[in-house]
């Protein structure tokens, strides 16, 4: 099988970008990592070469491209249906695939007020009530997905799954700016923070180009 090419923009900066790269790296799938970084003046035309919406990341398998992390995620899940990309058991799984979702979608305030550096150090910021609001919510998931499917393992539905990568790029943010959090909360992102593909990632970040404009 033809490995995969999946587009990224620069680590240090590309949360979005994480999501497919870390699942793509932990469940050890073939893969050719295309970089692209960002905010340059050949930024979109390069990504335009790959993905129809301009932006990354974007998955190449042969003829067909997948742009969208969530659809990415879906179709490495339908090419490899060896890989427990999703948790097996159908409710855990419906609860997965909800959670994703609202990832997504939402938590809109905590991603502004706490923009993504993968290579910054632990400096504590004050959270605004909003993005506290934020935080919150995803504790009570994170919780609710461990207290009712994820006892069997470290991750929310046990093993690692896409929820998890889904929720990396949150983890980085809780950790670097030092949000306060339940132990059970911190416990969980110990868990990602060690994963070897995670810290493979902060590694490849510390030697990019800093790009002012998104520097925390």
């Amino acid at each position: 099988m033809t490995p995969f090419k999946l587009i990224i923009g620069s680590k240090a900066y590309s949360s979005w970008s994480l999501r497919p790269w870390l699942l793509l790296a932990h469940f050890k799938i073939p893969f050719e990592e295309i970089l692209v970084p960002l905010r340059q003046d050949t930024t979109k035309a390069a990504i335009l070469k790959f993905s129809p919406s301009g932006k990354v990341p974007a998955l190449v398998d042969g003829k067909i491209t997948v742009w969208e992390s969530i659809a990415i995620i879906e179709y490495i899940a339908e090419v490899y249906p060896d890989k427990a990309i999703w948790p097996r058991a159908k409710a855990a799984r419906a609860h997965a695939r909800a959670l994703v979702a609202e990832m997504h979608a939402g938590f809109q305030t905590l991603r502004s007020h706490c923009p993504t550096n993968f290579r910054s150090t632990v400096q504590s910021r004050t959270l605004t009530p909003e993005a506290s609001a934020d935080v919150a919510r995803i504790e009570a998931a994170w919780a609710e997905a461990r207290g009712h499917f994820g006892k069997t393992g470290p991750f929310l539905y046990g093993k690692f799954s896409a929820a998890d990568a889904m929720f990396a790029p949150v983890v980085n943010r809780l950790h670097i700016y030092d949000v306060p959090v339940s132990p059970a909360t911190r416990t969980y992102m110990n868990q990602i923070l060690a994963l070897p593909a995670y810290q493979a990632w902060v590694h490849d970040s510390q030697d990019e180009p800093r790009i002012e404009a998104m520097e925390v």
